[in-house]
């Protein structure tokens, strides 16, 4: 713990002191009482926390996800809270999360979902080249066998293994062509084959 965070819990334990001291003076003659909406508001106060806490992992639940209609050949993904657009498709049986980007030429996988999915990035010959917004990075040609959306599968995809480091994978252009369609709108982009 810093200092500044040691500061801080000490003025917040001063100022509950302080809090607290005052509550129950003035609570004095219905202390049973006092005490009881005092353990209510504490009980609701660590729901807050608990629930601010537990958000992150609340929110990907509770938001909509990236719905996929088959019959009609037609994906639609909404908007996530970072701007971005987030799919899961599945590389060889192994889902792998990507994000859109229509920035990118190319299908780039990173090391470790190249990996994930079964590719020995040992044996890549990493002797291309991709600019990117964090500079010059070697790549690696790679055919992935399938890729599915859902029930939309593609065969013998070609793609990119990013030699550098890389946060996750991006789904660039070479994919989002294989749809007669890709619109943005209302919060949310749909692929129709």
């Amino acid at each position: 713990m810093s200092a500044d965070q040691t500061a801080s819990l000490i003025y917040l334990v001063l100022l509950g002191s302080v809090i607290a001291g005052y509550f129950f003076l003035s609570q004095r003659r219905a202390l049973g009482r006092s005490l009881r909406h005092a353990g209510l508001w504490a009980l609701i106060f660590i729901g807050v926390i608990v629930g601010y806490g537990l958000w992150g992992d609340l929110r990907d639940t509770v938001l909509p996800q990236q719905a996929v209609f088959a019959e009609a050949g037609r994906v639609e993904v909404p908007m996530a809270a970072d701007g971005h657009y987030h799919m899961v498709l599945r590389i060889d049986g192994t889902p792998v999360q990507f994000v859109v980007d229509t920035g990118a030429s190319d299908i780039v996988l990173s090391r470790q979902d190249a990996e994930r999915a079964g590719l020995s990035v040992d044996g890549l010959a990493f002797v291309g080249v991709a600019n990117t917004a964090n500079g010059t990075v070697k790549t690696a040609r790679v055919r992935l066998g399938e890729v599915a959306l859902g029930e939309i599968t593609d065969r013998n995809v070609p793609a990119l293994v990013n030699g550098g480091e890389m946060q996750g994978s991006l789904l660039g252009m070479s994919y989002l062509n294989r749809f007669a369609q890709v619109s943005f709108g209302g919060g949310k982009m749909v692929l129709t084959r």
